[in-house]
């Protein structure tokens, strides 16, 4: 039985498509890697921002509205009652 034998060519395009397929699947698991990472810091920030979420609800009240871009700190606005229509 004779072998074949793939030409130049046909070799160098598969050598090609093997390593940019090996790798992208690197790349993909150094992605998800970073994922992990990132899903993990979004947890410890909202831990964080629980804390002092509580520590700030102590200090200016459980419904103190805070502008995050200036600071301000107001209290909420009174709820009006609605007028009961007889």
């Amino acid at each position: 039985m004779e072998n074949k034998q793939l030409s130049e060519e046909q070799l160098t395009l598969l050598q090609g498509l093997n390593q940019k397929f090996s790798n992208t699947k690197i790349e993909i698991a150094d992605l998800e890697i970073k994922k992990s990472e990132l899903i993990s810091n979004v947890s410890s920030i909202k831990e964080k921002f629980a804390e002092q979420e509580k520590l700030l609800m102590k200090e200016f009240g459980k419904n103190a509205i805070i502008n995050l871009q200036t600071g301000e700190v107001k209290d909420p606005e009174p709820a009006l009652e609605a007028e009961v229509v007889k």
